[in-house]
C-alpha cells in the first residue's frame, strides 16, 4: 500500500459518492483532450478513463505511476507525464485544434502558484474543474466587497468565469486533511468582458493595490496613480482594493498605460 507523502501534499480521495459527483461535474466526452493533475492512486482517473478511453495525467511521484498505469490499462491509453506540474507547458501539450480540459485534486501546498501558472496558458484551455482547499476556492469565486476577495480573485476572474460547485468533507480522503475542500469550475473566457491593454501592468497594479489590505487605494497606489486620475475615472481613492470590481482595475490600468 502506498503511504501518502506529506512533501507532495498527498491526500487520496476515497469516497465513491464524491468521486461520482466530481466526474458528473466534469461531464467528460470521448474525443476531448483531458489532462488530470495529480491522479494519485487513480480514484478519478479510472472512472474518467472508462468514459474517455484516452487521457493524460501529470504525476510527480514516480512510485505511483506503475500501479496507476496497470489499473487503467484495460480501459484505454493513458499518457503519463512524470514531472512537476508547475513547470509543465500546457500550451505545448495542445497537439491539435482541441482546447484542453484540465481537472484534478490540487495539492494544497502549491494550489495558488499552480492557478497562476494555468492562467498563463488560459488561451489553450476550455475549462478546469478542481478540488481545492475551501478557503482558496472561496477566494477564486469571491465577489467584490467580500472578505475573501483579493488579488487571486481579480486575476482569476479577469481570465475566467469562476463557479463554486460543492464542498467536500475531510472524511472523503485518506488521510483526512485538516481543512474543508471545495470543487470549483474555472472557464476561461472566449471573449473577455474587459481587456487590459498591458496585462503585465494590470498584474503589477492589482498586486500593488492589495499589498496592504487595510490601506486605501490611494495609499497603496500613490507611486503609480496621480491624484487627478481618480477623479477622471470616477473611482473613490478612499476605498480599499477589496471593493473594486475587475472592470475598474482594468480601467485604471488602461488609463495609466495610455497616459504613459
Amino acid at each position: 500500500m502506498h503511504i501518502p507523502r506529506k512533501r507532495f501534499g498527498q491526500h487520496f480521495l476515497c469516497d465513491q459518492s464524491v468521486i461520482h459527483r466530481i466526474v458528473h461535474a466534469i461531464a467528460p466526452s470521448r474525443g476531448e483532450h483531458l489532462i488530470e493533475i495529480g491522479p494519485g492512486q487513480g480514484a478519478m482517473t479510472l472512472p474518467l478513463m472508462k468514459q474517455m478511453h484516452e487521457m493524460e495525467v501529470i504525476e510527480l511521484d514516480r512510485d505511483l505511476i506503475d500501479e496507476l498505469s496497470s489499473r487503467v490499462q484495460p480501459f484505454g491509453r493513458l499518457q503519463v507525464h512524470n514531472q512537476d506540474v508547475l513547470t509543465f507547458d500546457f500550451t505545448a501539450a495542445r497537439s491539435d485544434d482541441r482546447l484542453l480540459r484540465v481537472v484534478g485534486n490540487l495539492p494544497y501546498n502549491i494550489s495558488t502558484p499552480l492557478i497562476f501558472h494555468l492562467l498563463d496558458h488560459a488561451a489553450v484551455i476550455k475549462d478546469m474543474v478542481f478540488m481545492l482547499q475551501k478557503e482558496v476556492a472561496d477566494r477564486l469565486a469571491a465577489a467584490p466587497g467580500s472578505h475573501a476577495y483579493g488579488r487571486l480573485s481579480v486575476m482569476v476572474q479577469y481570465h475566467c468565469e469562476a463557479t463554486h460547485l460543492f464542498d467536500v468533507a475531510p472524511s472523503a480522503f485518506y488521510p483526512p486533511p485538516k481543512v474543508q475542500s471545495s470543487i470549483i469550475r474555472l472557464r476561461p473566457y472566449a471573449k473577455r468582458p474587459c481587456v487590459a491593454n498591458d496585462e503585465k501592468h494590470f498584474e503589477t497594479l492589482v498586486k500593488a493595490a492589495f499589498a496592504t489590505r487595510r490601506k486605501t487605494l490611494r495609499n497603496n497606489l500613490k507611486t503609480m496613480v496621480p491624484d487627478e486620475l481618480w477623479t477622471v475615472l470616477n473611482i473613490d481613492p478612499g476605498l480599499r482594493a477589496e471593493v473594486l470590481p475587475v472592470s475598474d482595475f482594468v480601467r485604471l490600468s488602461n488609463a495609466l498605460t495610455e497616459k504613459e
